[in-house]
Protein backbone atom coordinates (compact mmCIF):
# COMPACT_ATOMS: atom_id res chain seq x y z
CA UNK A 1 0.00 0.00 0.00
CA UNK A 2 0.83 3.48 -0.59
CA UNK A 3 0.39 6.79 1.25
CA UNK A 4 -2.07 9.57 -1.05
CA UNK A 5 -2.88 12.86 -1.20
CA UNK A 6 -6.08 13.60 -2.47
CA UNK A 7 -7.11 17.40 -3.01
CA UNK A 8 -10.59 18.42 -3.10
CA UNK A 9 -12.15 22.16 -3.51
CA UNK A 10 -12.78 22.14 0.24
CA UNK A 11 -9.87 19.25 1.72
CA UNK A 12 -7.07 17.56 1.50
CA UNK A 13 -7.17 13.97 2.24
CA UNK A 14 -4.56 11.12 2.96
CA UNK A 15 -5.00 8.13 2.88
CA UNK A 16 -4.16 4.14 2.06
CA UNK A 17 -4.56 2.76 -1.15
CA UNK A 18 -3.28 0.39 -3.41
CA UNK A 19 -3.32 2.81 -6.17
CA UNK A 20 -4.89 5.96 -7.80
CA UNK A 21 -7.93 4.37 -8.25
CA UNK A 22 -8.46 2.73 -4.95
CA UNK A 23 -7.51 5.98 -3.61
CA UNK A 24 -10.11 7.96 -5.14
CA UNK A 25 -13.00 5.05 -3.98
CA UNK A 26 -11.52 5.96 -0.43
CA UNK A 27 -12.72 9.48 -0.87
CA UNK A 28 -15.64 8.84 -2.41
CA UNK A 29 -16.64 6.68 0.91
CA UNK A 30 -15.25 9.11 3.16
CA UNK A 31 -16.64 11.96 2.06
CA UNK A 32 -19.39 11.65 -0.85
CA UNK A 33 -19.77 14.82 -2.15
CA UNK A 34 -16.05 16.13 -2.99
CA UNK A 35 -14.37 15.30 -5.94
CA UNK A 36 -10.41 14.77 -6.56
CA UNK A 37 -9.24 17.18 -8.27
CA UNK A 38 -5.57 16.51 -7.45
CA UNK A 39 -4.09 12.82 -6.42
CA UNK A 40 -0.66 12.47 -5.69
CA UNK A 41 1.38 9.38 -4.66
CA UNK A 42 3.36 10.15 -1.13
CA UNK A 43 7.30 8.95 -1.97
CA UNK A 44 7.47 8.45 2.10
CA UNK A 45 5.50 6.27 4.57
CA UNK A 46 4.99 9.38 6.92
CA UNK A 47 2.66 12.59 6.37
CA UNK A 48 4.21 15.76 8.44
CA UNK A 49 1.90 18.88 8.76
CA UNK A 50 3.78 22.01 10.34
CA UNK A 51 1.93 22.94 13.13
CA UNK A 52 3.77 27.19 12.95
CA UNK A 53 2.42 26.92 9.17
CA UNK A 54 -1.20 26.28 10.26
CA UNK A 55 -0.57 29.25 12.92
CA UNK A 56 -0.82 26.81 15.89
CA UNK A 57 1.51 27.36 18.91
CA UNK A 58 1.27 25.96 22.37
CA UNK A 59 -0.17 22.56 23.27
CA UNK A 60 -3.43 22.00 20.98
CA UNK A 61 -6.50 21.29 22.44
CA UNK A 62 -7.96 17.88 20.46
CA UNK A 63 -10.98 16.16 20.71
CA UNK A 64 -12.02 13.31 19.22
CA UNK A 65 -15.44 14.26 20.34
CA UNK A 66 -14.87 18.13 17.74
CA UNK A 67 -13.65 15.60 15.39
CA UNK A 68 -16.74 13.52 15.24
CA UNK A 69 -19.34 16.15 14.93
CA UNK A 70 -16.70 17.60 12.35
CA UNK A 71 -16.86 14.54 10.54
CA UNK A 72 -20.81 14.15 10.95
CA UNK A 73 -21.38 17.82 10.00
CA UNK A 74 -19.17 17.28 6.61
CA UNK A 75 -16.63 20.09 8.06
CA UNK A 76 -19.67 22.80 7.61
CA UNK A 77 -18.56 24.32 11.28
CA UNK A 78 -21.80 25.80 12.50
CA UNK A 79 -23.31 22.29 12.39
CA UNK A 80 -20.44 20.91 14.01
CA UNK A 81 -20.68 23.80 16.62
CA UNK A 82 -24.10 22.45 17.41
CA UNK A 83 -23.77 19.26 17.46
CA UNK A 84 -20.38 19.53 19.80
CA UNK A 85 -23.11 21.76 21.94
CA UNK A 86 -25.60 18.90 21.99
CA UNK A 87 -23.14 16.18 22.59
CA UNK A 88 -21.38 17.54 25.30
CA UNK A 89 -23.93 20.27 27.02
CA UNK A 90 -21.08 23.50 26.67
CA UNK A 91 -22.44 26.69 25.35
CA UNK A 92 -21.89 28.09 22.41
CA UNK A 93 -18.81 30.05 22.92
CA UNK A 94 -17.09 27.07 23.94
CA UNK A 95 -18.25 24.67 21.80
CA UNK A 96 -17.07 27.06 18.86
CA UNK A 97 -13.78 27.19 20.21
CA UNK A 98 -13.28 23.98 20.54
CA UNK A 99 -14.70 22.77 16.64
CA UNK A 100 -12.28 25.87 15.45
CA UNK A 101 -9.35 24.93 17.52
CA UNK A 102 -10.20 21.07 15.66
CA UNK A 103 -10.70 22.04 12.27
CA UNK A 104 -6.94 22.62 11.25
CA UNK A 105 -6.34 19.04 12.30
CA UNK A 106 -9.09 17.21 10.04
CA UNK A 107 -11.54 14.72 10.72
Amino acid sequence: MALFEIETLGHIVITWAEDEENAKQALEDAYPGEEAIRVTKRPRDVWVISKAALGITGHADVSDVARECLAKASGDKLHAIRLYMKETGVDLEKARKMIESNIVYGW
